[in-house]
């Protein structure tokens, strides 16, 4: 463990040093880059320091045990012993899962999309249920969330909502909420009290910067329209809607949450680049046989990841075959149980498929 420490200690001093040079600086990509690892290199430091003060305090117990001239000092160190012997195996086992490869795109922001499936009205309700759920939860995590654009539902909710959320290791989190969640409960809009099932899906999209995706803007056409509110009709007099046309790939983006039709234009592109990144991320990990065999995060956007069962007051993640008799905390927003199980479940992966031991 010891000898791997080292190697890292090397690759954090070298680290160290290239952020203050001036040629680096200059360059935004590489000085993001290595920031972010740099910030995880520190947590792999302060383990490596706690763990070489625990593995010299055992040591030092096991020759004042040995020595035994001392009895009170004997008494002491077996104390220090045992408390050596017990916290080395947890640090190891911390260590071990901070040695995993990390995603380079887990540090970034996220764009969000929830657009209601199969279910009418109920489907547009419930995927307003999981924004109201996942706003929740980046209030608690003191993230920022930000709409982007939204269709209203005829009975409430959302049809299509985009936001964007940006804090600390966003992406790293939020990517597990990406596919097909389905709820179970008797609609709002359903007289005779039958339990019907609807859908909604997540889209997670790690937040493209301008260096990670060149975006020729010969090849996006831009339309100002004024916004619209539910019906689509016209909500006020200004043209500062936008809608992108990327005529490469067909696809169209769509900001009128903003006054400014500068800010609306800014997020748009935001929206754009995190799509385009995506397609690119799509097939680097279809090429990647370790990522596609992953059952917590395959980006499959078809796959039935989770189901909120209301009758039994239930949520299941398909998964990983957890079920939490939690419902009313979970849609609140206390989701953090689930993200942390489904995190747990990719690391041990991710060990399994190392071919190192440490």
């Amino acid at each position: 463990m010891l000898d791997k420490l080292e190697i890292v200690k090397q690759r954090f001093d070298e680290v160290n040093d290239l952020i203050i040079q001036p040629d680096i600086i200059s360059d935004q990509k590489r000085y993001v880059a290595l920031n972010r690892e740099y910030k995880d290199l520190r947590v792999l430091m302060e383990k490596r320091d706690s763990y070489i003060e625990l593995t010299d305090n055992l040591k030092e117990a096991e020759e004042i045990i040995a020595d035994g001239s001392d009895a009170e000092m004997v008494e002491m160190a077996k104390m220090q012993y045992d408390e050596a012997k017990e916290g080395i195996p947890k640090l190891e086992d911390e260590i071990r899962f901070l040695l995993i490869p990390k995603d380079p795109d887990d540090a970034k922001d996220v764009v969000v999309e929830v657009r209601a499936g199969t279910g009418g009205d109920e489907a547009s309700i419930f995927a307003g249920d999981l924004y109201r759920m996942y706003t929740k939860y980046c209030e608690s995590k003191g993230w920022n969330v930000s709409v982007v654009d939204l269709n209203e539902g005829t009975a409430g909710g959302f049809k299509e909502i985009i936001f964007e959320v940006s804090g600390e290791e966003v992406y790293g989190t939020m990517k597990f909420e990406a596919g097909v969640h389905r709820v179970q409960r008797v609609p709002q809009t359903e007289t005779q009290g039958r339990v019907h099932t609807s859908a909604a899906t997540v889209v997670v999209l790690p937040e493209a910067e301008e260096f990670d995706v060149e975006l020729d803007m010969s090849e996006v056409r831009i339309e100002r329209t004024t916004s619209t509110g539910p019906g689509g009709q016209s909500v006020n007099t200004t043209y500062s809607a936008i809608k992108l046309h990327h005529e490469p790939t067909g696809m169209i983006v769509s900001c009128q949450d903003q006054k400014s039709s500068h800010k609306n234009l800014e997020k748009a592109l935001k929206v754009l680049r995190s799509r385009l990144y995506e397609m690119e991320l799509a097939k680097k990990q279809a090429a990647d046989s370790e990522k596609r065999k992953s059952m917590v995060s395959s980006g499959d956007r078809s796959a039935k990841i989770r189901t909120y069962n209301y009758p039994q007051g239930r949520v299941t993640d398909h998964r990983i075959g957890l079920t939490l008799y939690d419902l009313q905390n979970i849609v609140n927003g206390d989701i953090q149980k689930i993200i942390d199980e489904l995190q747990l479940a990719e690391n041990t992966e991710k060990l399994k498929a190392s071919d190192e031991t440490i």
